[in-house]
């Protein structure tokens, strides 16, 4: 276990303050992340989620944590039986192909697989047994319509969460719906009787015919996999009420115990300084970005480089200034293959020992991503003037390439630099011609050479020991 392990600190929404991060159980984190409701293609808000949560989980264990991460996937809520009758199939089929979709997604952006991803459809046992802890607890009650609804005045603690307050909620107004505003909050369905638009999505129980509501699957499968206190629960501002404020009242009614010890939420995602939605058309998923041609890896620096904290509003400017940022990266592990100078000695050993403090001291500061790629850009800038000087010798080099590897299991976005990239023939005749211009010092035939790789996704780079090439990403 590395000892700064015990400097880590997160901003709790539980109580508003940043708190020193202690697990119940020393070395090993216990981590639930609100998976994807399986309706739809997911849109890169959501892949914010996602990636902050990636960002924490490898964070901790590159502070030498164990971590379990289980996320769920909701496959039978309000949205994905719409979707599903919609299209006119089951809705196992439609929730499959989503699934799918989603998997192909998170590998896209370098998203590290979950250890668990519990599908709601397949823990409604679960479900039962709690929502039948609740009824003899006298939490929950069933309702003329047939549905069963947890009674939020009978919790005392609802609200702490979203810090709102119980006394102006109307008493014993209910809520079917999974998804509502906190002025409407109400007491909301935990079993939801059948109706005609389940169509054929319902379960047969001692409940009766029906389907669970929303916020039972979490908690359910949450306490089943972590336990009935766990360290870390993650999601979106958007999930805070009322999904998040339910798991808790539904959690803690049955258990009597503390649910969560740590409640993580990220901002909201903006596209262009406008929420995203389909109506001002800049709604976009993963796959619409891939289409234009963006490489996944400077989507996933765009998505993760703005403090999770903060409002991140995703621009195309700001998807080119990612790119290049990975791409300064990627030249670097490229540049640090070839160094073979003179050793630096003291000076890189400081620079290695200053990044190291700098960058950990940074994500130990809940997890501050833009201070902790300063001071990785600031060592970046300061090797390279190194090897401009011929002042970095291969050892050093390596030593360096492995640091900045090593960096990368937590930012996920440099990867192995490749030497056995091999030059389109095209390329080659070129590079030919291009030098053959330069030696003739006919400047404008090699510069208009140089544009013409540049549009083949070849960059060529005049350097004292001669032109270096590198195909660019896309």
């Amino acid at each position: 276990m590395n000892t700064s392990a015990e400097n880590i600190h997160f901003f709790n929404t539980l109580t508003r303050k940043k708190e020193k991060f202690v697990p119940l159980e020393k070395d090993k984190v216990k981590m639930y992340t609100c998976g994807p409701t399986v309706y739809d293609y997911a849109h890169i808000g959501n892949f914010r989620a996602f990636v902050f949560e990636d960002l924490l989980r490898r964070w901790l264990e590159y502070r030498g944590f164990e971590v379990t991460q289980i996320m769920n996937i909701t496959d039978v809520d309000d949205k994905t039986i719409k979707g599903s009758r919609k299209k006119q199939i089951p809705l196992k089929e439609y929730t499959e192909y989503y699934t799918k979709a989603f998997f192909e997604d998170i590998q896209a952006l370098n998203i590290q697989k979950a250890t668990l991803y519990p599908k709601a459809t397949e823990h409604i046992p679960e479900m039962i047994s709690l929502i039948k802890r609740l009824l003899e607890k006298g939490y929950a009650y069933k309702g003329e319509d047939g549905s069963i609804y947890y009674s939020i005045s009978k919790f005392k603690d609802y609200g702490k969460l979203s810090k709102i307050k119980v006394e102006e909620l109307k008493p014993g107004a209910r809520v079917k719906v999974d998804e509502y505003e906190k002025e409407e909050a109400r007491d909301f369905a935990l079993w939801k009787a059948w109706d005609e638009e389940d169509g054929d999505v319902f379960w047969e129980t001692e409940l009766g015919k029906g389907r669970p509501g929303w916020h039972i699957e979490c908690s359910a499968m949450s306490m089943k996999y972590l336990g009935e206190t766990f360290d870390i629960h993650c999601g979106g501002v958007d999930n805070m009420f009322p999904h998040h404020e339910n798991e808790i009242a539904q959690s803690e009614a049955a258990t009597g115990k503390k649910f969560v010890n740590y409640w993580l939420h990220n901002e909201h995602l903006l596209v262009e300084g406008k929420r995203m939605a389909k109506r001002y058309g800049n709604y976009y998923t993963l796959r619409d970005l891939l289409a234009k041609g963006y490489h996944p890896a400077a989507i996933r620096y765009l998505l993760m480089s703005t403090h999770y904290r903060q409002q991140l509003n995703f621009t195309f400017e700001g998807l080119e200034a990612a790119k290049n940022a990975v791409d300064r990266l990627t030249s670097f592990m490229h540049r640090l293959q070839d160094a073979n100078g003179k050793e630096s000695g003291e000076k890189i050993k400081q620079l290695i020992a200053q990044v190291q403090r700098d960058f950990g001291e940074a994500m130990d500061d809940d997890l501050n991503i833009s201070v902790a790629l300063a001071a990785l850009f600031d060592f970046v800038r300061e090797v390279n003037k190194l090897m401009d000087n011929n002042l970095l010798s291969k050892e050093e080099a390596e030593e360096v390439y492995n640091l900045m590897l090593h960096f990368d299991k937590v930012l996920g976005v440099i990867g192995e630099a490749k030497k056995e990239e091999k030059l389109p023939k095209e390329a080659e005749k070129l590079i030919r011609k291009r030098e053959e211009a330069r030696k003739a010092k006919d400047w404008k035939t090699a510069d208009k050479i140089r544009e013409q790789l540049k549009a083949i996704g070849v960059i060529v780079e005049d350097t004292p020991q001669g032109v270096k090439w590198k195909i660019e990403k896309h």
